[in-house]
């Protein structure tokens, strides 16, 4: 967390979405947005969950207010469930990507210009795509792999990510 960053506290409660496959969230009331100083439509944030798991999030637009989805590893892991209350601590997100860069993703940028051009063009969304998809790969050649062929893909496809053809040529054997 940066040093004098604004941090915002709340028990909310975990609720589970009808009819939205199965999914989680907390129900964030407007006016945290307003008190952390958000500008525009981005309103990233670091969330920590009872003070015990942090993660890089937004805060999505509803109906008047703002939710964070939790996805089920979280919930596992902090073993709670729809209808328990948590405690939050949030904080505007201020790191470059919203996402941590992989070390491997930013090798790989290093050494190749046209990709790292290429990369910096996307979206703010499809960068943290990319990102999340890599960083979530547990073997370091599985994410090199995935580095070089994200680039590559992207190299091919004038800068544009062409999802059906991303997850063909992701399923190519590593070496």
């Amino acid at each position: 967390m940066a040093k004098g960053a604004k941090v915002v506290r709340l028990t909310t409660v975990l609720t589970k979405m009808e009819h939205e496959f199965g999914w989680h969230w907390l129900p964030i009331k407007a006016d945290v947005a307003t008190k952390l100083g958000f500008e525009g439509k981005l309103r990233r944030v670091v969330c920590t969950i009872n003070g015990k798991h942090t993660f890089q999030c937004a805060l999505l637009p509803s109906s008047g207010q703002f939710y964070i989805i939790v996805n089920k590893n979280i919930r596992d892991k902090l073993g709670i469930a729809a209808g328990d209350k948590v405690k939050v601590e949030l904080v505007k997100d201020e790191s470059k990507y919203g996402l941590p860069m992989p070390k491997e993703f930013r090798e790989v940028l290093k050494q190749d210009k046209e990709g790292n051009r290429l990369f910096h063009a996307l979206t703010p969304g499809k960068q943290r795509t990319v990102l999340y998809y890599i960083g979530k790969a547990k073997d370091i050649d599985r994410r090199i792999h995935l580095a070089l062929v994200i680039i590559e893909h992207l190299k091919d496809n004038d800068g544009k990510i062409v999802y059906p053809k991303l997850a063909d040529e992701l399923k190519r054997p590593i070496f």
